[in-house]
Order: structure tokens, then C-alpha cells, then sequence
């Protein structure tokens, strides 16, 4: 397996990998990751770090992947609370009140993709499979976030919608605010056809012209990620703040799940993301 990112590092604890990224293991109370499809115990289609319970995996396997990964990317399995994904742009606020949450409580809630917190102690897990994964940290009000992005919350604009959450409630100042765009599928591989693609153009304020492609014959390639980008910075962040992985999930689709690669016949990725003490 060959792995190259100028921005994202790829780490093996235990016989398992998991993705982090600079910008936010420079931020000391943060711990985060996102993981990859090594050193699970799922087999067949879901081989082998399987942390999807929803793909028809044995819950028994799921569960422990999630013990698994905990252990080796530092992170306590009771203390996970899992969005409920459905591509719309709800964000929840999230307390140890609701640990548990999707991983070994039921989901008490439809249509979350995104989440917030700022207790220290409490996981916020989202979930991939080539959606585009928005982590969020801010290092001022000791905030943090994760959210969601298929293409139509791109643009629903969920980041955006993220950061109203973090700035309304907690207080927060969209400039003090360090965001990663995670791993996705990239520009090379996001094909699309006419009504999606009008989706996209309809994002006239963002030029879409920097994120959209014309093939001909009415397909189109969408780069989600820079869409993402332009969209954090009309909501106030600072450029020199925001890090785009250069990780393209359906080229690297022996590291990472891809549904694209796949053709559906996949488990899943999270993001993990957690504040220490």
C-alpha cells in the first residue's frame, strides 16, 4: 500500500490505522481521528475496521471494531455519541448526558449530521463512506464540532450552518475557528450528471466555476471539498484556518471505504473528535 498526503498522516497503533491531521494535533486539548478499513475484526465485504453498524455487519463485529479503535486512537468507547445521518443540515448540541448515543443506546433522534459539544470527555462520531467530513475546533471558547457533508449538504450549506451553531450558542468567533475538510472523494473521481450539477452552479456567490467541471454529454466533476472551503469562508473563517485533505477516499479505496469504488458493497469510515480535560 502506498500512501502519500502532504497534509494528512496516516498512523498505525496496534495493527490499526487511522488517518489525523496537523492543524489539529497542534491544538492541545483536542484528540482526533478518522479511520480506515485496517485492523478490524468485520470480514468479507466489510473487511475489516467496519464502525457502520447500519451495512448489515454483525452488530457483535461493529462493536468491537469500535473497542478496538477507541483503544489504539486514544479515545473512551463509553463516551461516543454518534450523529443519525440522513444529508439535511440539523446540528445537535451534545452532553455526557447523551453518551452512548447510536453505538450502544439507541438513537433518540432522526436526522442529525452534524455535532457539537464543549465538554471535555464527550466523542462526537460522524460517518463515510465518500461524503466530505468537516472537523471543527475552536481553540478559544474550547468548542468543537464535526459535520457531515454529502453533496446535498454541501449545499444546504451544513458548514456554514455549523458554524451559526458554534458562534450562537457558545459563543464563538468564526476567526478563532481551525477546520479540517477530511478525506472524501475528490474532484478526480466525483462524477455527476446534469441535475446535480445544477445543484452546484446554483452556488453563484461561490463561483462555481472553480469547483465544477464540464466532461460533455451531460456529466460534470464536482470538487465537494473546495465547495466546503469557499462556504467556511463565507461564514468567516480564516483562510490560513482551514486545511483540505488531499486524500481522495475512491483512489485509496484499499485504505478507506468508498461507495463509489465499491459500487455499495462496503462497510464505513468515522471521524472521531473529543476534547481532554
Amino acid at each position: 500500500m502506498v500512501f502519500a498526503s502532504k497534509n494528512t498522516n496516516l498512523n498505525f497503533v496496534d495493527g490499526v490505522g487511522f488517518l489525523t491531521f496537523p492543524t489539529l494535533s497542534e491544538i492541545p486539548f483536542v484528540r482526533h481521528a478518522f479511520s480506515t478499513r485496517i485492523g478490524g475484526v468485520s470480514t468479507g465485504i466489510y473487511k475489516s475496521m467496519n464502525l457502520n453498524f447500519s451495512r448489515g455487519d454483525d452488530p457483535a463485529l461493529v462493536t468491537e471494531n469500535y473497542k478496538i479503535f477507541c483503544q489504539a486512537a486514544g479515545f473512551r468507547y463509553e463516551t461516543l455519541i454518534s450523529s443519525k445521518q440522513d444529508h439535511n443540515i440539523n446540528v445537535r448540541c451534545v452532553t455526557s448526558a447523551d453518551c452512548g448515543i447510536g453505538i450502544w443506546r439507541e438513537h433518540d433522534r432522526q436526522s442529525v449530521d452534524a455535532l457539537v459539544t464543549n465538554e471535555p470527555n464527550v466523542t462526537l462520531v460522524t460517518h463515510y463512506a465518500d461524503c466530505t467530513p468537516i472537523y471543527f475546533a475552536d481553540p478559544e471558547k474550547h468548542v468543537i464540532a464535526l459535520a457531515h457533508a454529502g453533496w446535498r449538504g454541501t449545499v444546504e450549506k451544513i458548514g456554514e450552518e455549523t458554524v451559526d451553531v458554534m458562534t450562537e450558542k457558545y459563543g464563538c468567533d468564526p476567526s478563532d475557528i481551525i477546520a479540517v475538510v477530511g478525506p472524501a472523494i475528490g474532484s478526480c473521481c466525483y462524477e455527476v450528471d446534469t441535475p446535480v450539477f445544477e445543484q452546484f452552479a446554483s452556488l453563484t456567490e461561490l463561483k462555481p466555476a472553480y469547483f465544477t467541471k464540464s466532461l460533455g454529454h451531460g456529466k460534470y466533476l464536482v470538487d465537494l471539498k473546495e465547495t466546503n472551503r469557499r462556504m467556511l469562508l463565507e461564514a468567516g473563517l480564516l483562510s490560513i484556518n482551514i486545511t483540505i485533505s488531499d486524500i481522495c477516499t475512491k483512489c485509496n479505496s484499499g485504505l478507506l471505504f468508498s461507495h463509489r469504488a465499491s459500487h455499495g458493497q462496503r462497510g464505513g469510515l468515522v471521524a472521531m473528535m473529543a476534547m481532554t480535560e
